[in-house]
């Protein structure tokens, strides 16, 4: 009914505002206003006209580097040597640094860095969707993102904080409870019973009112240690998506340049391999023709030889036969 009575009073636009009781307008008569802006209505859960909700996105991780620098939302210029990201098909670069401590602190203002055009949160940080940042952190960001920081709304790490405080305490009961003996034996310490002594001797709402101011204490100590411990596991959680979240833009380029390099190197080792090779035969063939030129001036003095010898023979058979 109270939807339905909101409609109405929406669709004839009287401002949200509805009388509970009547009066005589004067500012006296006890006339009561109930806002209606924080209920739901149809015109206020609805997506306006022009307008489009979130779309999920994939997303684009860059180098920023003293030679090629990045533009950040978040500030002028993101730090060299830091990495950034983007919406795939964007510019529109932020810290990766920068944007993982936003939504740490503040989550609300990390849509609002791209007008509202993307659902950022759904789409990388969380542990249901493809394009998730969480997916490359494997098991040690596993255990500081999705168990420390984000199991239980930050109970499990309030549940260790308290944990290793009450370990600590019971490691120092015994210096504690030496400390303690010795100060309520003192003399010191009974000489201001004058000053003490009104506080044991109070009312029970006063001695509730000290330890509400006690509670009060302890209460915001804690608070600033777990805030403390938890900046601390933000920023290592920060290292860990800096360490393994994998660069998507400039590195096909130089993996490209880096490959030509090494195939330029093989191709040269092959050459100059081909050259020794053509070296050492032409050697080889030049040591063969020496060889054989060799074994062929050898010959040819073997044969002159033998035909001096056969023309002599003959010689001496024609003087034979003329005698």
């Amino acid at each position: 009914r109270s939807t339905y009575l909101s409609e109405i009073l929406a669709s004839r636009g009287l401002g949200g505002v509805l009388a509970s009781g009547s009066g005589s307008g004067n500012g006296s008569g006890g006339k009561d206003a109930i806002s209606l802006g924080s209920w739901p209505t149809l015109t206020s859960v609805a997506t306006k006209e022009g307008e489009k909700p979130p779309e999920r996105c994939d997303w684009d991780c860059a180098l920023a580097t003293e030679e090629d620098p990045k533009s950040c939302l978040y500030s002028f210029d993101a730090e060299p040597n830091t990495k950034v990201i983007s919406p795939r098909g964007t510019t529109q670069y932020i810290s990766l640094t920068a944007l993982n401590r936003l939504r740490r602190t503040d989550p609300t203002k990390v849509e609002p860095m791209w007008h509202s055009r993307y659902s950022i949160l759904h789409s990388w940080f969380s542990d249901h969707s493809e394009y998730s940042l969480l997916q490359h952190v494997g098991i040690k960001g596993f255990l500081v993102s999705s168990v420390l920081l984000d199991g239980m709304n930050g109970m499990v790490l309030k549940s260790l904080l308290i944990l290793s405080i009450l370990t600590v305490f019971v490691a120092l009961m015994p210096v504690l409870e030496y400390i303690v003996g010795r100060i309520l034996v003192s003399a010191p310490f009974w000489s201001q019973w004058t000053t003490w002594g009104r506080v044991v001797r109070a009312g029970f709402p006063l001695k509730l009112l000290l330890g509400q101011l006690v509670w009060k204490g302890v209460a915001s100590g804690f608070g600033k240690l777990e805030g403390r411990v938890r900046d601390y596991v933000v920023d290592l959680e920060c290292e860990i998506l800096e360490e393994s979240v994998p660069l998507t833009v400039g590195v096909d380029e130089d993996d490209h340049v880096e490959g030509i390099d090494v195939e330029e190197e093989e191709f040269s080792d092959d050459v100059e391999g081909e050259d020794d090779v053509e070296f050492s035969d032409e050697e080889n063939v030049e040591d063969g023709d020496d060889d054989d030129d060799e074994d062929l001036s050898e010959n040819d003095d073997d044969a002159v030889e033998e035909y001096d010898m056969v023309v002599d023979e003959s010689d001496f058979d024609e003087y034979d036969d003329d005698y």
